[in-house]
């Protein structure tokens, strides 16, 4: 698979003059499912940005049981607490989806956030969805059906990939959303039923993606809001990367 750091969509909407003192430290890296990105308390190294693969973002409790907060794909980053000058999180970042990311740094990422410039407003505005989501998350799982919190959390993943297949098990879907297998079961099958989606063994194709957003709660709808409302589109490009892979594994050759 031929690395493009503009299948992220923070790096695509950069404009080239920004995203290139990144390029040459920009490490393309495999992101198997279950990878631990990094651990609660763990002081960062670098910052992930996802091009195919999906992270969970967890709360971690004393008893070491945990929780989804928010997933990141190739619509964000994974770190954020770094360059908002925390050295560590009590959240642990997980692979739900295996895929690539490109892997960037702490210097990197802290010196062009420290400069102010339109690096700095976007990975903000990113951070400000980013919140929006672990709220509305916190919101939905307190208040809304598990049929609703499957419908939710099916679309955001979604809307973090390519195309409408989704690798993911009942039992994952239960320990995301803090909830019985049971109850995710009960909800796949009320789905299945009403013809939005296929299920097989540890597969989910949504047939209907309209029709699951519609019957979400509002929860989803808010989170993208927020997305298209404080992420640009892709800046446009005069010249696009040239992807050779060097001996050391980074990107080379934007022109």
């Amino acid at each position: 698979m031929t690395p493009d750091p503009r299948d992220n969509r923070l790096l695509a909407a950069l404009a080239p003059a920004d995203l290139a003192p990144w390029l040459p430290q920009l490490q393309w890296i495999p992101l198997p499912l279950g990878q631990l990105l990094y651990e609660s308390g763990q002081e960062f190294a670098h910052v992930v940005f996802p091009t195919t693969a999906v992270v969970s973002l967890l709360y971690v409790t004393e008893d070491g049981t945990s929780v989804d907060i928010s997933v990141v794909g190739n619509d964000g980053v994974v770190g954020v607490p770094l360059f908002m000058g925390a050295k560590s999180t009590p959240s642990r970042a997980v692979v739900i989806r295996a895929g690539h990311g490109l892997r960037l740094p702490r210097q990197a990422i802290m010196r062009e956030f420290e400069r102010a410039g339109p690096v700095t407003h976007l990975l903000l505005r990113y951070t400000q969805a980013l919140m929006t989501q672990v709220a509305q998350t916190a919101v939905c799982n307190r208040y809304h059906s598990i049929d609703q919190q499957v419908c939710r959390w099916l679309l955001l993943n979604l809307d973090r990939q390519q195309g409408n297949d989704l690798l993911m098990t009942q039992e994952l879907i239960g320990n995301m959303l803090g909830v019985r297998r049971e109850g995710v079961t009960r909800a796949e099958q009320s789905l299945q039923k009403a013809g939005l989606i296929r299920c097989s063994r540890g597969h989910i194709t949504v047939l209907d993606r309209a029709g699951l957003a519609a019957r979400a709660c509002e929860c989803y709808a808010v989170v993208k809001h927020e997305y298209d409302r404080l992420l640009p589109e892709p800046a446009p490009a005069r010249a696009r990367p040239r992807h050779g892979l060097g001996g050391n594994n980074v990107l080379r050759n934007y022109i």
